[in-house]
């Protein structure tokens, strides 16, 4: 009877040449095995080709040992690599190669990460018992107004005499008209028909508002004193005027960060704190009827002094004598004060200088520095600009200031304002 025949013997999965033992493993690990694949090539042989498939990576380890090699032998030889395993690389092979970081955009005005960006929420507010003072600059523009005032007495006093015995109270009324600069309703007149300034719509408002509350809690001062105005300009620019009006364009309002929009309003503030924004309007008006005199003088002699040349150079002469009699009587009866006058200009415009500069100081000093140094550097970059476009329109012919012209501008130049703010812009040491 013959036996049925044995099944066939099981082989490894991966058989080793008969001529080969097994390699033995490492010690304490198993031998890497490869699912679905041909063993590893062993030394000599050309690997077969493995399309679509990546080969194993040994990172950090040593290849497996092969047979007829020992397991601790000292060199053991790096397996070939597949040809699909060539892969370029994605990012440079040297640091300073790499591609530059791409420039982030310009933060908007409005986005909190803005450094001129502050936060108007706050606490307690304390309000200071003093809310107004009379600073000197304040003091020295009423004085130097003098002159003008009296010009404007006696031009008042003049047009009186046409009332007869009821002169007097034409100048009464024109003495006590002063007190208009305080009035709310001529305030707004004021702003309105003057300055060119309209209330703020509700979204300006809502924007306005919580700035101009941060700055007035800062210098501890009632905001509810104030009145906030807008010009429809497309410069940088504010004014305060009057008692309480403090205005400001609407390109300052819409494309400055909150923190250098009350930067501008702190130094607008600084104005009415100090005085400087009632008695240049009162100098102003006291001077009035004194300015429009001299204007109605200029025209006059303008007139006669052209009709006077028609004629003949005899009639030139004789109104130049008339002129300079009529002037030289009105400076000796006026003691001289005329020619005070002619230097006023000049006087006032340093003392408005000055001005500016205590209001810069008052805005540094409530924590706007950095951001009044931004709104300068604004301001000259804009004036810059204007120059050059009239230059362009003058064929590349650059406008020169005189001397007299300096003298005569009421903001001190930027590097002067820069220069003032530099202790308030340093570390404290």
């Amino acid at each position: 009877m013959t036996q049925p025949p044995s099944s066939p013997p099981e082989y490894p999965q991966y058989p080793a040449p008969p001529q080969s033992p097994v390699p033995p493993p490492y010690p304490g690990q198993q031998p890497p095995s490869y699912p679905g694949q041909q063993p590893p090539p062993y030394p000599g042989e050309r690997p077969p080709p493995c399309p679509g498939e990546q080969p194993p990576a040994y990172p950090g380890q040593q290849p497996p040992s092969y047979p007829g090699q020992h397991s601790q032998a000292p060199h053991h030889p790096q397996p070939p690599r597949y040809p699909q395993a060539a892969a370029p690389p994605s990012q440079p092979a040297y640091p300073h190669a790499a591609t530059p970081p791409a420039p982030a955009p310009p933060l908007s005005p409005g986005d909190p990460a803005h450094p001129h960006h502050i936060s108007t929420d706050h606490g307690r507010v304390h309000i200071r018992s003093q809310q107004r003072r009379t600073d000197s600059t304040a003091v020295g523009n009423l004085l130097l107004h003098l002159p003008n005032f009296l010009c404007s007495l006696f031009v008042v006093g003049l047009f009186s005499a046409f009332f007869g015995d009821l002169g007097f109270l034409v100048v009464l009324a024109w003495l006590a008209s002063g007190a208009l600069v305080f009035h709310r309703p001529t305030e707004s007149a004021i702003a309105r028909r003057l300055l060119r300034l309209r209330y703020p719509t509700p979204q300006e408002r809502a924007k306005l508002e919580p700035v101009w509350h941060e700055v007035t809690a800062r210098a501890g001062v009632e905001g509810r004193t104030y009145e906030l105005w807008v010009e429809d300009s497309d410069g940088l620019n504010a004014v305060a005027a009057a008692g309480h009006i403090v205005g400001v364009t609407r390109f300052a309002m819409n494309h400055l960060p909150n923190g250098e929009l009350a930067a501008v309003l702190a130094h607008e503030l600084g104005h009415h704190v100090g005085g400087h924004a009632w008695s240049s309007l009162l100098g102003y008006w006291y001077a009035l009827p004194g300015r429009l005199a001299w204007r109605v003088l200029r025209g006059f002699a303008s007139i006669v002094f052209k009709v006077s040349r028609a004629f003949s150079c005899f009639g030139a002469a004789f109104v130049v004598l008339v002129l300079g009699g009529l002037a030289l009587a009105t400076v000796s009866t006026l003691y001289g004060l005329p020619l005070l006058v002619l230097a006023v200009p000049y006087a006032l415009a340093a003392v408005g200088r000055r001005a500016e500069l205590r209001a810069d100081e008052h805005a540094a000093a409530l924590g706007f520095a950095p951001m009044l140094a931004a709104v300068l550097h604004k301001l000259h970059q804009q004036e810059q600009y204007e120059t050059a476009a009239l230059t362009a329109r003058n064929g590349g012919v650059a406008p020169r200031e005189s001397s007299l012209s300096k003298l005569l501008s009421s903001h001190p130049d930027h590097y002067t304002r820069l220069h003032h703010l530099q202790p308030y812009l340093q570390p404290p040491g």
